[in-house]
């Protein structure tokens, strides 16, 4: 599901490298292995970077095609191959039975936060990857 998102935005990344930089590196003598290991790579690292951050963060929101695909069983599973239910999906089934039980609001709430305490832990951790790739390409 993610995969989409991360190809079509790399390949808008690589495509957006100008061909001067590639004509350059050719006229310096480097065969097109190189130029796409030395040039192309390194320019397209914080795109390509940024679109699979971009991608995990879909996949940890994303509600309805993964409540088809877990099965929406409410337990913690024994198996890989054992139905569960995601955060997202818990909060999507139950929202409209939030606001009769005062606890089951705080309970849904909670899971929101935890939702969105794990989205932007893994966006700061992308963001000091970027960082540390932005200091290497220097």
């Amino acid at each position: 599901m993610i995969f989409p998102t991360i190809i079509h935005v790399s390949i808008e990344v690589f495509a957006s490298i100008p061909y001067q930089v590639r004509e350059a590196s050719y006229s310096l003598g480097a065969t097109k292995y190189e130029t796409v290991r030395h040039v192309v790579l390194r320019k397209g690292a914080q795109g390509f970077l940024a679109s699979v951050v971009l991608g995990l963060s879909r996949a940890f929101g994303e509600t309805m095609a993964v409540l088809m695909v877990v099965g929406n069983i409410p337990k913690v599973p024994k198996s890989v191959f054992d139905g569960a239910a995601t955060l997202p999906t818990l909060i999507a089934n139950n929202y409209g039975e939030m606001m009769t039980i005062p606890q089951y609001d705080s309970a849904l709430m909670l899971s929101a936060l935890v939702l969105m305490l794990v989205v932007l832990f893994f966006n700061v951790l992308a963001r000091f990857i970027l960082t540390r790739v932005e200091r290497r390409a220097e």
